[in-house]
């Protein structure tokens, strides 16, 4: 079984690195009573697990009967047969109705269900920026009418993505990166409960490499420690599709073609599900490689400081691509490249 399963917290208690968020939830969990949430960060930095706590200390046995989680990347990426194979959504879905209105009638019957000896149930909406316009317009809506007995939490790498309109019926909470420290002392306690060892070295790239996200520092934790006598080589675990495509990007801006690099930049946001910061960390990887260029580390590290303070994701990156351009077209940039 994966660790990253094994080790996820249980309690709001057991969740690390976001203490001031979890006080939060759990003031709102003992007190009974929850806004809509806008729920947002990095992947790894336990979003999804706060929310599972939450709602565990606010209904207790009555938390799946009161609790509602859509993955919106499923149900409008992958189109009508998730609609049509799932059973928590086969008895209401219609094949008459397009993707989107089968997904209006889903949200509007489940807002509409009455909690479970509760004033309110919670719907969850994973991947929330996998919502399109319409989609949320009608959330809007949804939102407006079932306020008394619904609240709406919205789960996303990218909160640009969300409309105004829900942005601001909501509060919004931000679980940032997770210390190295921090990242490494829970490595270590992985460790000594598994009885397994790996070398200091290994330990310190997999806490570098993870970049504050746990889930992933656990991913390549247990590879690391079944290695064996083969070895780990980090390099080639983490290598990926999207490193690739961030590479495209670069190979786009020497060839002057600065709308094709925001293209491949925004796939990795929206169909590659990346979050701005974790787009920053593939393109670094990518100069750390092929580059050296001093001035494209000082951009890139501009940028992910103002993505930490939540700036818009798609402005950042695009400023990005045009001081990198700005860059590459000069005579010594040029040269650099």
């Amino acid at each position: 079984m994966l660790w990253s399963e094994v080790y996820r917290p249980r309690r709001c208690e057991d969740i690390i690195g976001q203490d001031a968020v979890i006080r939060q939830m759990t003031a709102f969990a003992d007190s009974g009573s929850i806004p809509h949430m806008l729920i947002f960060g990095p992947h790894g930095t336990g979003k999804t697990t706060a929310i599972g706590c939450m709602t565990e200390r606010l209904y207790g046995e009555n938390r799946e009967a009161n609790t509602t989680v859509f993955s919106t990347a499923d149900l409008l990426g992958k189109g009508k047969s998730v609609l049509e194979s799932d059973d928590r959504f086969s008895h209401i879905y219609r094949k008459d109705l397009s993707l989107i209105a089968n997904f209006k009638r889903i949200v509007k019957w489940y807002a509409s269900m009455r909690p479970l000896d509760a004033e309110f149930k919670v719907m969850v909406f994973e991947d929330a920026d996998h919502l399109t316009f319409e989609a949320q317009q009608s959330l809007r809506r949804t939102m407006e009418r079932y306020s008394a007995t619904c609240r709406f939490v919205f789960v996303t790498v990218r909160p640009s993505a969300i409309i105004p309109a829900i942005a601001s019926r909501c509060l919004p909470l931000f679980f940032a990166p997770l210390d190295a420290a921090l990242v490494r002392a829970r490595l270590e306690e992985i460790l000594a409960a598994e009885g397994a060892s790996v070398p200091k070295d290994d330990l310190d790239l997999i806490v570098y490499a993870a970049r504050g996200d746990l889930r992933r520092a656990i991913t390549y934790l247990q590879i690391a420690a079944g290695s064996g006598e083969e070895g780990f080589d980090l390099a080639e675990v983490a290598r990926s599709e999207t490193g690739n495509i961030a590479a495209s990007a670069f190979e786009a801006l020497r060839g002057g073609n600065l709308e094709a690099a925001r293209g491949i930049v925004e796939s990795l946001l929206i169909d590659y599900g990346l979050s701005a910061q974790e787009v920053v960390v593939e393109l670094r990887e990518v100069i750390r490689r092929d580059y050296n260029h001093p001035a494209l580390v000082i951009a890139l590290a501009d940028t992910d400081l103002r993505l930490t303070h939540s700036a818009n994701d798609f402005v950042q990156l695009n400023a990005l691509l045009a001081r990198i351009a700005l860059e590459v077209s000069g005579e010594e940039g040029t040269a650099a490249l």
